[in-house]
């Protein structure tokens, strides 16, 4: 009698840890998928918030304006937006002292930037962290399930004395799938991470030249 190849029953009649694994595999898959899907739109929105908001600080000749407008708005400031105004503010507010000098104000803008800029990168990296976990322990979580698989099929030998092809293949079947399920959960986390991480670097070498920027034009206001 021919033994039922399908996909479905080597998965249903595999052993209890071998399933075990693939459950696990199928969990790392969906939530990776998910916090793609996710971080995919999220840094779509940062770029293109980024693009709008360089054509409209470049295109002002009074900071103000820019300031007191993203201190309306009801959600709360994020990328270049964030460090504008948390630059401005701790300058104004400096200038507002009296007696403090330029370059004491210069600094105080800086150091608030700075802070902003620390912000951003952790909501940046949010994620990451975890695909490049999915990346690199799906494989070997899948090698677990083929080992023990393939043992059980050996073991099964065992206890015959005749044995035959049929007897072993559905077992090292299922070793098999366990390994393609850890590989399809690692591929897509790995490609994931490696384009995000990139994606990411660019962002925040735009946030970290804005900055410079931005303190050229403060410098100058606060020495004029």
């Amino acid at each position: 009698m021919t033994p039922d190849m399908s996909f479905f029953h080597l998965i249903t009649n595999a052993s209890i840890p071998v399933q075990a694994v693939m459950l696990m595999l199928v969990i790392a898959s969906v939530m990776s998928w998910t916090m793609i899907f996710k971080k995919r739109i999220w840094l779509n929105r940062a770029k293109q918030a980024a693009d709008s908001f360089e054509e409209h600080f470049w295109s002002l000749e009074e900071l103000s304006p820019l300031y007191h407008r993203i201190n309306k708005q009801r959600q709360e400031a994020s990328g270049m937006e964030l460090l504008f105004e948390a630059g401005f503010r701790e300058f104004v507010r400096l200038q507002k002292q009296g007696g403090v000098v330029a370059d004491a104000v210069m600094e105080g803008s800086q150091r608030a930037m700075r802070v902003a800029f620390n912000r951003e990168l952790e909501d940046l990296e949010t994620h990451l962290s975890f695909l490049a976990t999915v990346g690199s322990t799906s494989p070997y979580i899948g090698l677990f399930g083929t080992v023990w698989g393939i043992m059980n099929s050996f073991r099964a030998l065992g206890n015959v004395q005749q044995a035959s092809i049929s007897m072993v293949a559905p077992g090292i079947a299922e070793a098999l799938v366990a390994t393609a399920m850890g590989l399809f959960a690692a591929i897509p986390a790995v490609i994931a991470y490696n384009r995000f991480s990139s994606d990411v670097e660019r962002l925040l070498n735009r946030y970290d030249t804005f900055i410079e920027e931005f303190s050229a034009i403060l410098h100058r206001q606060a020495h004029s």
